[in-house]
This record gives structure tokens, sequence and C-alpha cells, in this order.
């Protein structure tokens, strides 16, 4: 395998599934343990797939992750397309799962996975053109060491148990010394000041997380699992999220406190959009006319009219990309 090739990895659940369903109800527990809008499905998947032969076409392989279900439409025949079912890669022991946590903390078992490797939700999209470059530079993930902290909403709790683990290993004084340049990088404009802010701080208190396509080297997650491998089988065993859970995040800030990164301008990368009845507009426009390279158009539980969201952002989307892919039968 060419140390310059570059694969996608794409993980998607099809909530319409009957077998899947049945399994879900049988294993879950508590009416509130996964908020609905988790599965909803948005039947945009097609331009997902439209987007990435219009817009990265350089991509060596794509790794389609399900529990083994697939679309109709899908043309599984594709060359560049791998797929793969949970039960190729996580242990069998720990199946089936319906935590996202588990599924992305065991994707560097994938077969022939390359080592650099880009990872994607469904709901992140590429909107314009895109080079190698803009993924990984050096032969390093492209990304940004911009400090935050965290409030104790969303995901706090797993970004906690992130950094639990990643303070135990890195001392925060000796990274900046040792790549005192990546952190404090013209190219973070404005955040530098949340770096600033926080640089007194003696451990790691959180970093700016852009919820966008993220680059890997597969070589993090397998040094991450070599450390810590009871904690990661621990959380593999879980069904469904856990408060007790370190979710792919962490492999980020391994690459970037042990300074296995390319800094960029992440806020010229693209833009994410968290739904919500009084941004529909918004999102519809940047879908349509924006320059931003990437996006992720986020479900969330403040959206009124699902069905009406749903239409106005497929519609946008087919605008965009009216063509069908090599992907589509």
């Amino acid at each position: 395998m060419n140390n310059n090739e570059i694969d996608f990895v794409l993980i998607w659940v099809d909530n319409n599934d009957e077998e899947w369903l049945k399994s879900f109800q049988q294993y879950k527990y508590g009416e509130q343990r996964e908020s609905s809008e988790r599965f909803r499905d948005w039947d945009n998947l097609h331009y997902w797939f439209r987007a990435v032969e219009k817009n990265a076409n350089w991509v060596r392989k794509i790794h389609f992750v399900t529990c083994g279900h697939y679309p109709k439409w899908l043309n599984k025949a594709h060359p560049k397309l791998n797929l793969v079912s949970h039960q190729d890669y996580i242990d069998l022991e720990h199946l089936p799962t319906f935590s996202s946590h588990v599924i992305e903390i065991n994707l560097h078992k994938i077969q022939g996975l390359s080592e650099k490797f880009v990872f994607f939700n469904d709901d992140f999209f590429l909107l314009n053109p895109t080079m190698q470059e803009d993924f990984f530079q050096n032969d390093l993930p492209c990304d940004a060491m911009i400090l935050n902290a965290h409030a104790g909403d969303g995901v706090s709790h797993i970004i906690m148990n992130n950094l639990l683990v990643l303070n135990k290993y890195f001392h925060k004084k000796q990274v900046i010394k040792n790549n005192i340049w990546k952190w404090l990088n013209l190219k973070y404009g404005v955040n530098l000041l949340r770096s600033f802010c926080l640089l007194p701080w003696p451990k790691f208190t959180g970093f700016y997380d852009p919820h966008l396509p993220q680059a890997f080297l597969k070589s993090t997650f397998e040094r991450v699992w070599e450390l810590e491998s009871d904690l990661m089988n621990e959380v593999s065993s879980h069904k469904f999220r856990d408060s007790k859970d370190i979710n792919q995040y962490l492999m980020r800030y391994w690459q970037l406190v042990s300074g296995q990164f390319s800094p960029i301008s992440i806020m010229k990368q693209g833009r994410t959009y968290h739904l919500r009845d009084d941004n529909i507009e918004q999102s519809v426009n940047m879908i349509k006319n924006s320059t931003y390279k990437m996006c992720c158009i986020n479900d969330t539980a403040h959206i009124s009219d699902f069905k009406f969201v749903k239409q106005k952002i497929n519609q946008a989307l087919e605008e965009k990309f009216p063509e069908k892919s090599s992907f589509e039968i």
C-alpha cells in the first residue's frame, strides 16, 4: 500500500431495518437511553457519495461501516468501496452494539485500512473540491491545537474521560515546549485567545472540537489500545453509550499533544450547523452557496417539524449534487 494513499471511513445505521430495530429493542433499557434524533433517517446518504465522487475523487478506498445492512441503491461492487460489518472488526463478544463510541474506537481493526484515513459521520458532507493536503500534510493529519474548557453539557462527561487518559501520559508544560509553534500558530487566528487564557492550568482542560471530517493515523489508535487495552475493552463491551465511555476524540487529542499533526486554519475549512428551527435557512444557504470545503448538518432535538426540515435540507443537497454517482445503481 502506498504511504501517500488516504482512505475514508463512513459509519452509518439504517434505523428502518427490521432486524436492527428488533435487536435494539431487545437490548435497550430505559426509554431515554438513546435519543431519537441519533437514529432518525434523513434519506440523504446518496448525496454523501455524490459529494465524495465530485470533490474527493483522489480517495483510495471508502470503508462503509454498518451492522450489515446497506441502502438498496448502493452499488456494492464499486471498486473503491469496502463493505464493513461490525462483526468484521469488533470482537464478537461485544456485539451487537448500538454505541457509536464502540464502533469508532475499534476502527483501526478494519482489514485493509490505510495508515492515513479520514473519519466521517453520515452528516458530514464535502461541499466543494478538496485535495489530499486538506487532510494530510507532511504525512501528518491536518488539525488545530486550540484549547477549550467544557461546561458540562453535551458529551462533556465523555470528553473528561478522554482527558483523564491524556493527562495520565502527557505533561502539559512539556508538550507545549516540544511543539511551541504548533501551539501558538497564527493560522488559528482569534482562537489563539482560547489557548492563551487556558495556558496557566497545569493539566489539559479540553480542546476545541470542530465536528468535521477528521484525519487520523491508524497507528494512533494502535498506540492508545496498546497502553489502555483494559479500558478500551471495557468501553467496547457497552451496548449503548455509557457515562464511563471514551470516544474517538481521545485519538485526536493524542495526535495533538504528541505533535503528530500539521497546523491549519480549521475555521476556513468548514462549518457545523446544529439544526434548530431558527437556523434552517442559514443551513440551506450554506449548502447551496458556501465556499467552505466541508460541513456538518447535525440533527438535534430542537427541530419541531422534522419532515419539513428534512425536505428543505435534502432539496438543497439535490440542487448541490444533482448527478447520480457511480456508487449508485
